[in-house]
């Protein structure tokens, strides 16, 4: 009789009033939940802001930064570096933010302001799949260097391995052993070879790190074409990183939301630590001052502003989709410019705090070698598997430490992953939109996920560091300068500048500063362009070490980088052809018209401008038996009725007759 009664038009009414009475409203007024429960909202504004900032800061903060800014003049590095962080970062990362907020969508449905656009979004996906892919595969590379720190000994600390060549020449000495003396696998070389070997020692030396990394690791192939076989153990943790993701996105931003408490804060922790410990090093003011010493004279080369605006806009994510993403599971009012400053800036402040973690280690190993600081120094996979690791094993305690920079560089790379998945999996629930597949989007992050560990074996190969940076530096390249810079013309000028402004004042209260205006319309548009300029005039073919390229991978390279953009121009031209109108001029006009559905999310906040007639059947808002049934599926053991509140908290209605 219960069950009957439940789905009745008048119980309807009578558990609508309820809801009322429990969120304080008038009875007979609409009752104003800011939040949009089919899509679901994150529990608290902290998780939104922990979330953007894992997602901002990772892995590049601590190994491409670090090293940027003492090849480009040190101190004199951070002039324009904060310059581009102004006119730049944060005013690109509000406009992102407040796009996907607005529309509470994805990166697919943000472009119904501007249908023929569409492509953009496309292009964003693939970005973020392709980012995704590799990313994951520099994770899974370092849960292998932390459970292989797991022991008393360093396994890359000494030669005496099989795995070392002659020319290997540790920094530490073994105890009872003589360093000149040949492995297992060395036994039968000559004195004559061995007093060539010091020779070559002398002359080139080759770290024991280096050696544990590319013939134990990735016992790497000689071209990028020889794949060789799959390493087992990569493959492995490569498994073990792709659950763990999964499982922390397994409900969406409502488990994520949970566990960046964790993995966005503890890496601080662990750089705090590493810091009190690099700079109670000899040798460490040293790593620190090269660090820091600004050369005023490097301020005048175009390069140097090159590199800060590129490192500026890649290290904030900018049109990867997942700020879009993450800010479109905000409630609609919430002040994301407030937000948009407060991440611009942890991220970059993180970026020079990790430059003094860094250098403090580095200044000690110098010192050790009695070396200048520029032949340990290094960035990108060699800074974080090769350089660091081989200070590592000069500390008191030397396991423990490794095991807290890996740990670190796991979290931070799981803080950028969790978004890209995320930018995934919410572009295709919000673009099927069906109610199967809003209800069984754990399904759909599943089935991303293993796509993405069988798109992720080649990399575990023994080619596989090869391919790892070619889409390092071709898939997310100048596609995504060109994706920024069509974003800002679209929202600025097709859709219209003074109407865009107007949308946020009507979600924030206030219209956007004057000083973010400008930038929006021409001076980020301009530093963009001068991205992509640069970027283009500096190009210079990848290489590893001393292996070239060939001229087919390049290829590849360059079409991994157009695929992203060429989403756009196609999209477009399908648009344009599937619009209404007689003639090109017409459909094109039709095409750049902002859909029906483009606006808040709720009719709550659907007033003005978007207060029109057919908008509430476009509305996204949650059926109450719809989301009735949602919760007695989670709560099947519960009687009482849930009702998720706005700001994340739950109200238990222990008597539903009411």
């Amino acid at each position: 009789m219960e069950g009957a009664n439940f789905k009745s038009g008048l119980q309807d009414q009578m558990l609508i009033l309820c809801t009322q009475q429990m969120n304080g409203a008038v009875p007979g007024e609409p009752v104003k939940t800011d939040k949009i429960s089919r899509r679901g909202n994150w529990g608290n504004q902290i998780e939104f802001i922990l979330t953007s900032v894992g997602y901002a800061v990772g892995l590049g903060n601590v190994w491409r930064f670090p090293y940027l800014c003492y090849r480009n003049g040190g101190g004199a590095f951070m002039f324009p570096y904060f310059i581009m962080l102004v006119f730049c970062g944060i005013p690109l990362f509000f406009l992102e933010l407040s796009f996907g907020q607005f529309a509470s969508q994805g990166c697919l449905g943000v472009w119904r302001i501007s249908p023929m656009f569409k492509g953009v979004g496309y292009g964003m996906m693939v970005v973020s799949t392709y980012i995704g892919i590799y990313y994951n595969v520099v994770i899974c590379i370092a849960f292998y260097y932390f459970f292989s720190s797991m022991t008393n000994l360093l396994p890359w600390t000494y030669c005496n391995n099989p795995w070392n060549t002659p020319t290997c020449n540790g920094v530490v000495t073994p105890r009872g052993i003589n360093n000149t003396l040949a492995n297992v696998t060395r036994s039968l070389v000559t004195g004559a070879a061995e007093v060539a070997v010091e020779v070559v020692n002398k002359t080139k030396r080759t770290s024991p790190s280096e050696e544990y990394w590319k013939h134990y690791v990735l016992q790497i192939s000689d071209d990028i074409g020889n794949f060789g076989e799959v390493r087992l153990p990569i493959l492995g943790c490569l498994a073990v990183s792709w659950v763990v993701v999964f499982l922390c996105l397994i409900r969406g931003v409502k488990s994520s939301g949970k566990v960046v408490y964790f993995t966005a804060t503890f890496p601080y922790v662990v750089l705090t630590i590493l810091f009190i410990r690099g700079i109670t090093l000899e040798g460490a003011v040293t790593g620190i001052k090269y660090y820091l010493t600004p050369q005023w004279h490097k301020i005048l080369d175009a390069k140097v502003w090159g590199d800060a605006a590129s490192q500026i806009f890649y290290s904030l994510g900018c049109a990867w989709g997942g700020l879009i993403t993450m800010a479109s599971y905000n409630k609609f009012h919430n002040n994301c410019y407030r937000d948009s400053i407060i991440i611009s800036i942890t991220n970059c402040a993180t970026s020079v705090y990790a430059g003094f973690v860094i250098f403090s280690i580095l200044g000690f190993m110098a010192h050790h070698l009695n070396v200048d600081v520029s032949e340990v120094a290094d960035h990108g996979p060699g800074l974080a598997f090769v350089a660091y690791p081989e200070a590592l094993t000069l500390l008191p305690i030397s396991p423990l430490w490794s095991l807290l920079f890996f740990f670190m560089l796991i979290l931070l790379g799981l803080g950028t992953q969790f978004c890209l998945l995320e930018t995934l999996v919410t572009a295709i629930v919000d673009e099927i939109g069906t109610d199967w597949i809003v209800r069984n989007k754990t399904v759909v992050t599943g089935g991303v996920a293993i796509v993405g560990f069988l798109l992720g074996v080649p990399l575990t190969t023994q080619a596989g560091i090869y391919w790892l940076l070619l889409m390092d530096n071709y898939a997310a390249s100048f596609s995504l300068v060109i994706i920024s810079c069509i974003m800002c013309i679209c929202i600025m000028y097709v859709y219209g500048h003074k109407k865009y402004f107007k949308d946020v004042e009507m979600m924030l209260g206030f219209p956007p500063p004057i000083f973010f205006r400008v930038c929006w319309r021409f001076v980020s548009p301009i530093i963009i362009s001068f991205i992509l300029i640069f970027t283009v005039i500096q190009y210079k073919p990848i290489t590893y070490n001393d292996y070239v390229y060939p001229g087919w991978s390049l290829a590849i390279g360059f079409l991994m980088a157009m695929s992203s953009v060429i989403c756009i121009p196609i999209y477009a031209l399908y648009k344009i052809a599937k619009s209404e109108g007689t003639t090109f001029l017409e459909r094109l006009k039709n095409s750049c018209k902002p859909d029906v559905k483009w606006g808040p999310a709720l009719n709550e906040h659907r007033i003005g401008l978007y207060a029109t007639p057919g908008s509430e059947g476009e509305v996204e808002v949650r059926p109450l038996k719809e989301e009735l049934k949602e919760k007695e599926d989670e709560k099947r053991d519960e009687i009482s009725l849930t009702i998720q509140g706005s700001n994340g908290s739950t109200a238990h209605n222990t008597t539903p007759s009411a």
